[in-house]
């Protein structure tokens, strides 16, 4: 069935006041001259400064611009989860608001998901305008995805994307998740992903909303997580159970040991060590307990994911264009 856009452009803001005009007019040129059909959706996450004002007046200026505003900051996975809600475009595209991600790249990945047939296609900055601070953590993030994910990519993060619809329809995010939207991707099924080269210009206003080392940090616990969830979000016994398992048996062993140990010096007629003295009475104790702690852990995992409420409810303050 067709959807009632060729594309939905969604982009997701944390005061960016400066370069929302020129975006949404440098969008508009290219898809009205490649005659698309198109939503822009601008997600301002809780700004401080006058981005709101700004989408507000773009929206009257332009019918392609929807606006929706968070009451406070919640982060780029919310914004993105909260577009990815209201887009009705055949292809999703994503970008940043910084004008360091090119509208003249759409075109081009619209027809890598409509005429080459992808699930979704991610953007290579290969050339970057970034410091060393940003640049060397986000190569070593990469690698560690693309070892732990499979899926070669050169670059998780760019923002510049784009998606089949039921693609976004598909993924909820929260939290850091947006630097995993091509692994939650796979895991729901979508395999065909693929990258194109696209360019990365230097930023133009205001600057750079990095976290340096704290974000580094961020992204590693991330990356651990998904890679947990991914593979036993659904069936959490398997991870706790596998290994509570291992250490109460580890646990059980220890302490047969013991126990035969003790009964064999008794029937030759010899003094046994007091068991409670030992230092493995204690590792056979604790391996024992963590075993069942760890048992008890995936069992309640798996009735929490019959009863577990939604993780992306937002609060938003208005909306504008819809």
């Amino acid at each position: 069935m067709k959807n009632k856009f060729d594309i939905s452009v969604v982009v997701p803001l944390y005061n960016e006041e400066e370069s929302l005009t020129e975006l949404c007019e440098w969008i508009k040129r290219v898809l009205s001259v490649n005659r698309f059909s198109f939503e822009i959706i601008l997600v301002d996450d809780g700004s401080s400064d006058s981005s709101w004002e700004v989408i507000e007046n773009l929206s009257s200026r332009f019918l392609e611009v929807k606006g929706i505003r968070f009451n406070t900051n919640n982060g780029k996975s919310a914004a993105l989860h909260m577009g990815f809600q209201a887009c009705q475009g055949d292809v999703v595209v994503t970008l940043d608001a910084d004008l360091q991600d090119s509208p003249d790249e759409i075109p081009d990945l619209y027809n890598m998901i409509m005429k080459e047939g992808y699930d979704l296609v991610s953007g290579w900055k290969k050339k970057r305008y970034d410091p060393l601070s940003k640049t060397i953590p986000t190569k070593l993030f990469n690698a560690a995805t693309r070892s732990l994910s499979g899926i070669q990519l050169h670059d998780f993060n760019c923002g510049l994307k784009a998606y089949k619809l039921k693609v976004v329809k598909s993924v909820d995010i929260y939290g850091e998740m947006h630097r995993y939207i091509p692994v939650l991707a796979k895991w729901k099924g979508f395999k065909k992903i693929g990258e194109k080269v696209v360019v990365h210009q230097p930023r133009k206003f205001g600057v750079t909303k990095f976290g340096g080392l704290e974000r580094f940090i961020y992204g590693f616990l991330d990356l651990l997580s998904i890679t947990i969830v991914t593979k036993f979000g659904k069936r959490p016994m398997h991870f706790f159970g596998f290994i509570g398992t291992l250490s109460f048996l580890f646990g059980f062993f220890i302490t047969l040991w013991l126990i035969v140990e003790k009964l064999y010096l008794l029937n030759h007629g010899l003094r046994p060590r007091d068991v409670t003295n030992q230092p493995l009475f204690f590792i056979a104790l604790t391996a024992l307990i963590i075993g069942v702690q760890l048992f008890m852990a995936g069992f309640l995992g798996e009735l929490s994911n019959n009863y577990s409420g939604k993780k992306t409810d937002y609060l938003v303050a208005e909306k504008v264009g819809f």
